[in-house]
């Protein structure tokens, strides 16, 4: 596409955007009473309009029916996380029985890894991404202290070659093979929440089953955000949580993904919840763990209600748009965001800040990360008074993500305007 830098470019994609009347599905923060400019739905979504009328929903029917809500509810709360495996086993590419809403990311990844992380003599290392997310990091390291190894040994992270910023596809696989032989786990995200980088989950997973590995991910910032196959791609498992790109709000429920090969396994060791055991046996309160078939057998405590009401507001705005027009506007707001600023580098020479996101669409969602050598912080607090809310992450990155659900074409000039002026006056 060719873009401009006229106002009236931004107007005219807007004017023909077929996503633009997502926008009114949310409300948006306000910043001296007008609606903020918000880019940080990869840390936050925004709040979907029909959120409160479903949380009060359940409400009422607490009110009204106590314990025989798990029945009579209008949603009944036995079955509630039922009701959204169609919409995240579409999102994420999978079958039905592969998905399963519950518990948060970081206690899903730990329940994971009892079944996945099984390191023996010979094979006990784990291959993952350096400055992962501490949800990886941390429960990364945890687990190979629980099996008694050192993680110094038994973790391998891959960092970026010497002068760049992300890392390339052939060094990710050259080291799994390097390692095939001590290999148990390769362990990556989707898209990598400081740079933005989009990793390729189906080379990685083919890569780490020829060296006879696992492969699982932590979807954090993919989902909802880049186009997943995770039953076609081969994938072991996967975890994420729902508050970013799923807008299902703060601390929001998250989710998990087995494939199916593991999820007709009752051989394979869990840690065992009684939601988890088979929905026919659940209630006679039996000993004997029998695992519920596919994903869900995963399970370990019975529906997050409220959490699941406020994600299911927000999956039901996903279910009314076709996936492919989601991608195709995230491209091409975040293409139209980079030409943007790149015209703004180009013609301030001295302004200290770089785009350290992958240029290539296809390595890439709807984030753009600019190191800002100087200032950044001094940048940071100049959109806030302005009325834009973006990420600061130390020591000197500000993520903005323009998010195709309710960011628009107009959004991303005005914002750029904003950076433009603040550079014309530092610069």
């Amino acid at each position: 596409m060719n873009y401009n830098q006229s106002s009236g470019f931004a107007l005219e994609m807007d004017s023909r955007d077929a996503l633009g009347a997502m926008r009114n599905e949310f409300y948006f923060p306000k910043i001296n009473g007008k609606d903020a400019l918000y880019f940080c739905g990869n840390s936050l979504g925004l709040q979907p309009k029909s959120a409160e009328a479903a949380l009060l929903q359940e409400l009422e029917d607490w009110k009204n029916w106590g314990v025989e809500g798990h029945f009579n509810a209008k949603n009944p709360w036995f079955p509630y996380h039922k009701i959204l495996t169609s919409s995240l086993a579409r999102i994420v590419g999978a079958q039905k029985t592969e998905v399963v809403c519950m518990n948060t990311l970081t206690v899903n990844l730990h329940l994971l890894m009892v079944s996945f992380y099984r390191p023996t003599k010979e094979r006990y290392k784990i291959i993952m991404e350096a400055g992962a997310f501490p949800s990886d990091q941390y429960a990364m390291e945890s687990q190979t202290r629980f099996h008694e190894l050192n993680p110094d040994d038994a973790i391998i992270e891959i960092s970026p070659r010497e002068g760049e910023y992300t890392l390339r596809t052939e060094d990710i696989l050259e080291t799994i093979n390097k390692h095939k032989d001590s290999l148990a786990l390769v362990m990556f995200s989707g898209v990598q929440y400081f740079t933005g980088q989009r990793f390729d989950i189906q080379q990685i997973t083919a890569a780490a089953h020829s060296a006879g590995a696992i492969a699982g991910f932590d979807l954090a910032h993919a989902i909802g955000n880049i186009e997943l196959e995770l039953h076609d791609w081969n994938v072991d498992f996967a975890a994420w949580c729902s508050y970013k790109y799923l807008n299902s709000g703060p601390g929001g429920v998250g989710g998990i993904f087995v494939h199916e090969r593991h999820g007709e396994r009752t051989d394979l060791p869990r840690f065992a919840g009684w939601w988890g055991n088979d929905e026919a046996t659940r209630f006679e309160m039996k000993k004997g763990f029998r695992p519920a078939r596919g994903a869900e057998g995963w399970q370990i405590s019975n529906a997050q209600v409220f959490q699941m009401a406020a994600l299911k507001s927000s999956l039901t705005v996903f279910d009314k748009v076709e996936l492919s027009n989601l991608y195709t506007k995230r491209d091409e707001l975040t293409a139209y965001l980079k030409f943007l600023l790149d015209g703004i580098i180009g013609d301030f020479p001295n302004l200290p800040i770089r785009i350290i996101t992958p240029d290539n669409l296809q390595d890439r969602g709807c984030q753009l990360s600019l190191l800002v050598e100087k200032q950044g912080r001094d940048l940071y607090h100049y959109l806030v008074e302005k009325g834009v809310i973006v990420d600061w992450r130390e020591p000197n990155v500000i993520r903005i993500a323009p998010v195709p659900l309710y960011n628009s074409f107009n959004d991303v000039y005005t914002l750029t305007t904003i950076i433009r002026e603040y550079s014309a006056a530092q610069f």
